[in-house]
C-alpha cells in the first residue's frame, strides 16, 4: 500500500498522514515508515481522535495549515464511510490540494460517499459481522471477523 501511495503522490514535496484513533495511528506510522525508502518528499504523521458511535467532537494532534497540502487519512476499517466522512470536518476549514483515504480492511456496507483510496483487504460481510484489526505493542498482527 506504502507503494501505491509513493507511486500516486510522486510529484508532491510533502505527504500528511492523519491516523485515525485508535488503530488508524498505528497504521499511519507503519505506512511513514514504508514511505521512507520509496518516497522523495517529507512525510508528517498527525493523530485525529474522535468518538465514533457520537462524532461531534473531532481533534487533530499538532498544528498544521493544511492549505495546499495533500492529505492521506488513514483508518483500520472503512464500514458505512461515517467515521472518515466525519474525520474530514476539521479539514474543510481549509483548502488542501487533496485528501486521500486508505484502510486497511473495507467492508461493502457503505451508507456514506466515501471511497477509499487505498485498500488492503475488501471483504464482504454481513451487517451483524464486524471486522476487528488487532494490534499488539504498535504492531497490526492481524484483523479477524467478530
Amino acid at each position: 500500500m506504502a507503494l501505491q501511495v509513493a507511486e500516486r503522490n510522486y510529484a508532491n514535496n510533502e505527504l500528511i498522514l492523519i491516523g485515525i484513533k485508535e488503530n488508524g495511528i498505528f497504521i499511519a506510522l507503519k505506512i511513514a515508515a514504508y514511505l521512507k525508502n520509496s518516497f522523495k518528499g517529507n512525510v508528517k504523521v498527525l493523530s485525529l481522535s474522535l468518538d465514533k458511535k457520537n462524532p461531534s467532537e473531532i481533534s487533530i494532534s499538532g498544528e498544521t495549515d493544511f492549505h495546499n497540502a495533500t492529505i492521506l487519512l488513514i483508518d483500520d476499517v472503512a464500514n458505512s464511510g461515517k467515521t472518515m466522512l466525519y474525520a474530514l470536518k476539521p479539514l474543510l476549514k481549509y483548502h488542501p490540494r487533496q485528501i486521500q483515504t486508505l484502510a486497511l480492511v473495507e467492508r461493502t456496507h457503505k451508507q456514506f460517499p466515501i471511497a477509499v483510496d487505498y485498500v488492503g483487504l475488501s471483504i464482504s460481510t454481513t451487517l451483524q459481522e464486524n471486522i476487528v484489526v488487532e494490534v499488539e505493542n504498535g504492531e497490526v498482527t492481524g484483523a479477524r471477523i467478530a
